[in-house]
């Protein structure tokens, strides 16, 4: 028998070089998300709490209602994808935290997002 909550997340990221400006500190990433349910209830997400660190050791954390305006209801089996962005001071940092959802009987539970790094791509010359 599978886990009642059994939430996947996978996360790529991208540097956007034209959005950011390395000389003010102003380093600009992009995230998508895929967030699959493996779980055997359907799952709501209802709330997001991102904890953001830059190479100087500032964090920024981030709560709110869903993510991109939406809040996905993924039955077992299903997943939804979405794409996002941080602004950050230093060419590398950390993203991670966690999904606040809610199974088909009104159960909470938390869906951990593995820490990830963003990093500007070393250029070769």
């Amino acid at each position: 028998m599978s886990e009642p909550h059994s939430i996947c997340i996978e996360v790529e990221t991208h540097y956007i070089e034209s959005q950011s400006e390395p000389d003010a500190n102003r380093y600009v990433f992009s995230y998508t998300i895929t967030i699959e349910n493996k779980g055997h209830l359907s799952a709501k997400l209802l709330t997001r709490h991102w904890i953001i660190t830059d190479a100087n050791g500032k964090v920024q954390e981030v709560r709110g209602e869903g993510v991109v305006g939406e809040q996905p209801e993924l039955a077992p089996g299903e997943s939804y994808q979405y794409t996002s962005g941080t602004l950050i001071e230093t060419s590398v940092g950390t993203m991670g935290g966690s999904y606040q959802m809610v199974d088909e009987t009104g159960q909470p539970f938390d869906a951990e997002i593995p820490e990830f790094v963003l990093s500007v791509p070393r250029t070769l010359h």
